[in-house]
């Protein structure tokens, strides 16, 4: 089963975008994305619905930051992205009449709710500017002394 990559690739392309003064095009978000300019538009606008970017169309247009990093949490981006399952497995519907499968799914869903509810409230916890000192340690430990580029 392929996972589910959106949350840590927006996250990537959030990180660049405090260390870019220029707005990143569609075009740019697409190609580190591995993926056509609609879908990530479509991507990026729940993140400008949630207030935490903004877009402009046209020449020198694109997609910024409208809020500081210390404003969002990785369960800000999660929910914008539309609240993406978190585990690929989970209860079945084959045999709903079956009083083993009733006793299953019981279990199996609310071990999964608890488990979700933990890893959201952690996400909650951390903010972007948290990566994003974890990438400004790493580079200043790094021997590179360039400016960050976009990687995609």
């Amino acid at each position: 089963m392929r996972r589910d990559s959106r949350l840590s690739r927006i996250l990537h392309v959030l990180i660049h975008m405090a260390e870019h003064e220029e707005p990143l095009t569609s075009e740019a978000v697409a190609a580190f994305l591995s993926t056509n300019p609609v879908v990530a538009r479509r991507l990026m606008a729940g993140l400008r619905d949630a207030g935490f970017l903004t877009s402009k169309k046209g020449h020198g247009g694109g997609w910024e930051l409208a809020a500081p990093l210390e404003a969002i949490t990785l369960a800000d981006v999660f929910h914008a992205l539309g609240d993406p399952a978190v585990f690929a497995f989970g209860p079945t519907e084959d045999q709903p009449d079956c009083l083993v499968e009733q006793a299953i799914n019981e279990r199996l869903a609310a071990t999964l709710d608890d488990a979700r509810a933990m890893l959201l409230a952690r996400f909650g916890e951390i903010t972007l500017a948290d990566i994003n000192a974890d990438f400004e340690s790493k580079l200043k430990d790094s021997p590179w002394t360039g400016k960050p580029e976009f990687c995609g």
